[in-house]
């Protein structure tokens, strides 16, 4: 018992959460057992004002009897507070007031807490929204083949909640009943034959109903024949009436089912180049035939037509617009006058004068068809007597060659139907007063709109003349025109005007008797940055300049008046410079740059539409300039040339030479030979050990200084300090004049001389370690000289006790 006991509160648990999880947060039903949830409405007006209250009876929710129950509110998901008291019994109530409610749609919940937890016990819709909107513009017609009445109209702004729209008509002693309904969400329906009283009265109407309220259309009264929507008839025959050349004659058959109505047509028709079609009205369809008059001659016409019953009321629906037939009207002899302008200039011929002149095409109104040519004559047409023809042409211009002196020429235009009257050309000379001023400005994308001030002169029309300007100039006869009104200052140029293309744009006054000189100016319709920027080249470079040059943009691609163009350079380490440049240059000197650094450079075409950057250019500068290269080069000839000066001077100048290097005849080359005994006896002579073995040649004798200090045979043998004796030259003088010295021998030393040949020199023994070693003769130094050495023989050297005290170690 004690464990039963024990497991029915907890039996009594699970069945409670079972129950408010089934009617919580997931369950579909309104309430439970112990909860209802009342509403005051659940449809309101959108923003007004919510009120709702909750029970929750204790007895019928198990687990509940004990404590103290705890209501709350959630709007959809959102917690809402309300006021709980206490109920008639057992039960507990709250009570929520929600001053005003924005959403369309949404759930209001009310949850008790159990166990810490709420649980949606209860629920109530509610939706809200607006009354339904008033349907406008309702509007019927009645098809003819079935006989249905097809209404439509506009729906009013969205109620957010369920409308019911229904089409509603009544006779004229019937109830109303109900026409139609529209499917969907659509706002149109079709009332059935069986439903309406054909040419009777009757009255229709859109009745649109929700919860809040109900809105009906205005109401409209007719004869549903009246609506009726007839098929167009159908035009047969167009033709011109003989006797009235401008009128035509227009026939045509009414559309199946309609023979028996009144009917009321209009009648449209437009030429091609018509802005608007013209419209006749007051037509009366039975009758079949209509006239029209005012149609211009020789044109091409597109005609069309509709009808409606004639007992309609302003409800009536037009039929649609019948099929369209084309009508060219026979043709007319032009009328009229043309518009003529002349240049004139002396022709090759002597006495002549070659005149080019224009004109204007007439318009449609004055053509009265199509020009089939223009004749130019000298005179103007007589009877019985044909003009001289100078010029029959299709164009609108022609160059001819006329007498000088020739003032008048005479221009018509033809056509099928016959020829205009001539327009007598005067030929004046451009001699008159110019004009003061003379501006052009952007009138449009495709226009320009011209300004100048008027002369003192009174003016009779003014000429203005344009040209498009281009690399190629080339020659437009239609770009001018003719201002009729003298005393106009302003003018719109609308014929072949591009954008982004300059104009050469020039104004003649015409006066009485003469041409003004004309006044020039040039302009643009409209401007945009340049197609392309100018290509920059390198014209010279040093180690702190650059010279840029470029060539100047075509026309046809500047898209405008250059206002500047901008140079930019940069290297590697500093930011960016520019320079701006007036539009009429076409180069730039860079300063201020860094020897030996690569930079890089672009330029920049502006117009007052924007800029075009061009391609970048890359150049180094030099080390040196120009001046200090030339200088350099200057200055390293310069020293080339002083020292080529130097040694030629050398060259030249005995006595430098012999200052600088002194003279030394070569005795091998000189008459000394003659001394020489034809035979020679050889004698040994004794020579220090030291030398060389073997036979030598001797060429050159050379005394050696002695030292003090030194001690004879370290590294050579030098004779010991003697006093120093005076040199005794040997000269030899064969004639008279002056000596030549061939050699000078003193006390201080001997500078070595050649002193034979260079080929076959004489070989000598050599002497060293004959004798006993004592004395001079161990030295092999003789007291005279040997007779193989004629120059030996006419000197006796000074010092020569100090030879013999030279010992070898």
């Amino acid at each position: 018992m004690a464990r039963r006991g024990a497991g029915t509160p907890f039996l009594l648990q699970l069945s409670l959460l079972l129950l408010l999880h089934l009617g919580g947060e997931c369950g579909p039903s309104r309430t439970l057992g112990c909860a209802s949830v009342t509403v005051g409405s659940p449809i309101v007006p959108l923003g007004s004002a919510v009120t709702a209250s909750c029970t929750i009876h204790r007895e019928l929710c198990r687990g509940l009897e004990q404590g103290k129950v705890r209501i709350s509110w959630m709007l959809d998901n959102k917690l809402v507070a309300g006021s709980q008291r206490q109920g008639p019994g057992s039960t507990e109530v709250s009570d929520l007031t929600l001053p005003q409610f924005n959403h369309t749609q949404a759930r209001l919940w009310c949850c008790v807490e159990w166990n810490g937890t709420k649980q949606r016990v209860g629920m109530a819709e509610i939706r809200a929204g607006y009354p339904p909107a008033k349907p406008l513009n309702l509007s019927c017609i009645l098809n003819i083949s079935d006989y249905g009445l097809t209404c439509q109209w506009e729906q009013g702004t969205d109620s957010h909640l369920p409308t019911s729209v229904v089409l509603k008509c009544a006779g004229s002693r019937g109830q109303a009943v109900t026409g139609c309904t529209p499917q969907g969400r659509h706002s149109h329906c079709t009332v059935p034959r069986r439903l309406l009283q054909l040419y009777r009265r009757m009255e229709i109407w859109v009745s649109a109903t929700n919860a809040l309220g109900t809105a009906e259309s205005q109401h409209l009264c007719f004869d549903p024949m009246d609506v009726a929507k007839l098929d167009p008839p159908v035009l047969q025959s167009i033709q011109s009436i003989p006797f009235q050349t401008d009128c035509v004659a227009l026939a045509w058959d009414m559309a199946w089912g309609t023979e028996h109505m009144e009917l009321q047509c209009e009648l449209r028709y437009r030429a091609p180049e018509d802005p608007a079609w013209a419209l006749v009205t007051g037509i009366i369809g039975q009758a079949g035939t209509a006239q029209r008059c005012g149609f211009l001659f020789g044109t091409q016409y597109h005609f069309q037509m509709r009808c409606r019953r004639s007992s309609a009321s302003a409800l009536a629906s037009w039929s649609e617009w019948s099929p369209g037939r084309n009508y060219t009207t026979h043709e007319k002899a032009p009328t009229g006058k043309l518009d003529a302008w002349w240049g004139a200039q002396p022709a090759g011929t002597e006495g002549q004068v070659e005149v080019q002149l224009r004109w204007k095409a007439p318009r449609q109104r004055e053509a009265n068809g199509r020009v089939l040519g223009y004749r130019v004559t000298l005179n103007p047409r007589r009877r019985g007597r044909a003009p001289l023809t100078i010029c029959n042409t299709t164009h609108t211009e022609c160059s001819f060659s006329v007498p000088a002196g020739t003032r008048r020429v005479y221009l018509s235009a033809y056509n099928a139907a016959g020829e205009s009257s001539p327009t007598e050309v005067v030929l004046l000379e451009r001699k008159g007063q110019p004009l003061a001023g003379l501006r052009a400005m952007p009138g449009g994308e495709r226009s320009l709109q011209v300004h100048w001030e008027a002369p003192l002169a009174p003016v009779i029309a003014y000429i203005l003349e344009w040209q498009q300007v281009t690399r190629e100039p080339e020659h437009c006869s239609s770009c001018w025109q003719i201002e009729h009104d003298g005393a106009a200052t302003t003018a719109i140029i609308q014929d072949g005007i591009e954008p982004f293309q300059l104009y050469n744009i020039s104004l003649y006054p015409l006066y009485e008797g003469t041409v003004g000189v004309p006044a020039h100016t040039t302009a643009y319709s409209q401007q945009k940055a340049p197609s392309h920027a100018p290509k920059l080249h390198l014209k010279r470079i040093s180690k702190s300049e650059a010279e840029l040059c470029w060539d100047p943009l075509p026309v046809e691609m500047q898209n405008g008046f250059i206002t500047s163009y901008t140079i930019f350079w940069a290297n590697s380490i500093t930011h960016m410079a520019s320079a701006t440049v007036n539009p009429s240059l076409s180069s730039f000197v860079i300063r201020g740059l860094k020897p030996s650094t690569l930079y890089k450079v672009h330029i920049m075409a502006s117009t007052a539409a924007g800029g075009t950057n061009g391609t970048s250019l890359t150049l180094v500068t030099t080390v040196l300039d120009d001046t200090e290269i030339q200088f350099l080069f200057l200055s390293l000839g310069l020293v080339f040339v002083v020292l080529m000066v130097l040694l030629v001077c050398f060259q030249k100048n005995e006595r430098m030479k012999e200052q600088l290097w002194p003279s030394v005849p070569d005795p091998a080359n000189s008459s000394l030979g003659k001394w020489v005994p034809a035979a020679v006896p050889q004698e040994p002579l004794q020579v220090l050990a030291a030398r060389e073995p073997g036979p030598a040649a001797i060429s050159t004798v050379t005394v050696l200084e002695g030292e003090p200090g030194k001690q004879p045979g370290k590294e050579h043998p030098v004779l010991p300090a003697a006093p120093s004796a005076l040199p005794r030259p040997y000269v030899r003088q064969e004639s008279p004049g002056e000596p030549v010295q061939y050699a000078r021998v003193g006390g201080a030393g001997y500078r070595g001389q050649r002193l034979l040949p260079e080929p076959g020199p004489r070989f000598y023994e050599n002497l060293r370690g004959r004798g006993n070693g004592g004395g001079a003769e161990d030295w092999g130094f003789l007291e005279e000289p040997p007779a193989t050495f004629p120059l030996l023989q006419g000197l006796r050297i000074g010092g020569a006790e100090e030879l013999h005290e030279c010992r070898a170690d």
